[in-house]
């Protein structure tokens, strides 16, 4: 028998507090869920889908992943590696004026999230449907890996989830 990975017991605390939000609390619905593992470079890979209740307008994805650098690190015991998890964090949102909303949207994530996270947004449209707007990802990299030892800070991590949620509708 083997001890689980961060991986597996970030999994299962990160979907405890999403689903009570969803089902307990009310706050959000869940859209989609994604669990996999990619047997060609042993990987996994976690990611949730969504809305704040009666809020389509904005999504949100939390992202859980775990290479196979990760993996065989914490489990060989390496201890050059750095254990845990990568954290990514999306917003999907249309947009239609990106030269305004685009920098808005820079401005208030920095407000919310601290500086060591990286924000990229990536702009698409179905051709022929331009005059809709774009689609906006929006993605926040955390450049440090996380483990069991910041469990204690998933409530709060969903709750600057919210709140970023919030913040996008109304921009």
């Amino acid at each position: 028998m083997f001890d689980p990975t961060h991986f597996e017991n970030l999994k299962v605390a990160f979907e405890n507090h999403l689903y009570d939000l969803d089902n307990l609390d009310g706050r959000i619905t869940i859209v989609h869920r994604s669990d996999r593992t990619d047997y060609a470079v042993l990987s996994r890979e976690l990611s949730v889908f969504f809305q704040l209740a009666g809020q389509p307008d904005v999504t949100a994805e939390v992202m859980l992943a775990a290479s196979l650098e990760d993996l065989a690190g914490e489990i060989l015991e390496f201890s050059s590696a750095v254990h845990g998890c990568s954290l990514i964090l999306r917003f999907y949102k249309r947009v239609v004026d990106p030269s305004i909303q685009c920098p808005q949207i820079e401005q208030a994530l920095g407000r919310i999230w601290e500086a060591d996270v990286h924000v990229k947004q990536k702009l698409s449209f179905v051709y022929g449907e331009e005059a809709e707007g774009y689609m906006n990802k929006i993605e926040l990299q955390f450049k440090t890996k996380i483990s069991e030892d910041n469990m204690g800070e998933i409530a709060p991590f969903l709750e600057h989830v919210l709140h970023t949620l919030d913040v996008l509708i109304d921009i």
